[in-house]
């Protein structure tokens, strides 16, 4: 096994009866950037909860490896403590449990150990400073009543607080204004400058990208990885859309 940190080979999965991906293969190394685009439809949400380990979706075939140890039908929270993390399109409303609570028990649960609620306090209003979050939000039921805005802030919040090995990113510039992807933005560029943490990041949005050095960009298609390439992938995507690939298959 190599000294990749995930490294997907030829995956084939999908939901109940529906098989989405046919025979997907990637290799992400410590510290990388990798894009996937692709049309909507394409299995890129369904690669991400592969990844992550969502029971809802099942392997028919292929592996699944993270820092070489077959983690292909370990549950999420195993991988989660192996660090990986996953951010959603539509996070989740909780009534009773506040953002801060949350975050605070999944840093413990990832970690395995106890937080000092002072040092939690402290760096969580640190890290909400770089997202421009009113410190309010943090005593407020996670995601109730939030904007679409900032319940992906409140996303990219856990990703700081968690500092993961691996992140996720599904969509998570989806309807945003432009000064919220900014904001996003701004956090991912926190993430990376604090960690030698790699990305996956699910996008149709050119924005969230452009202040971050890519090392590989995915097109998929119909399940299947139809070009990989470096960052000029994403000008000709700009230029001239998915239909150029749709060509250079037939």
């Amino acid at each position: 096994m190599s000294d990749s940190l995930l490294k997907v080979e030829n995956l084939c999965a999908g939901i109940e009866e529906k098989e989405i991906l046919k025979g997907v293969s990637i290799e992400v190394n410590p510290g990388e950037v990798h894009v996937i685009m692709g049309p909507n439809g394409a299995g890129k949400s369904t690669l991400g909860n592969l990844i992550m380990g969502n029971p809802n979706y099942k392997v028919n075939s292929g592996k699944v490896f993270f820092e070489g140890n077959d983690i292909t039908d370990e549950p999420t929270d195993k991988r989660a403590k192996r660090g990986i993390f996953m951010s959603f399109q539509n996070p989740l409303e909780i009534a009773g449990l506040t953002l801060s609570d949350f975050v605070r028990t999944a840093t413990e649960a990832v970690g395995e150990k106890k937080v000092k609620f002072f040092d939690f306090k402290k760096e969580l209003a640190k890290e909400m400073e770089v997202l421009n979050m009113d410190g309010e939000y943090a005593k407020r039921d996670l995601n109730v009543g939030f904007s679409g805005g900032e319940k992906k802030k409140a996303e990219i919040l856990q990703l700081l607080m968690l500092s993961p090995k691996l992140a996720i990113l599904d969509e998570t510039d989806s309807g945003l204004d432009i000064d919220a992807v900014r904001t996003v933005s701004a956090g991912v560029e926190e993430y990376r400058k604090n960690t030698n943490g790699a990305l996956i990041i699910i996008t149709h949005n050119m924005n969230i990208l452009s202040s971050l050095k890519v090392d590989k960009v995915h097109v998929l298609m119909d399940g299947k990885i139809v070009k990989s390439g470096d960052e000029t992938l994403l000008a000709a995507i700009n230029e001239s859309g998915y239909g150029i690939f749709e060509k250079e298959e037939r």
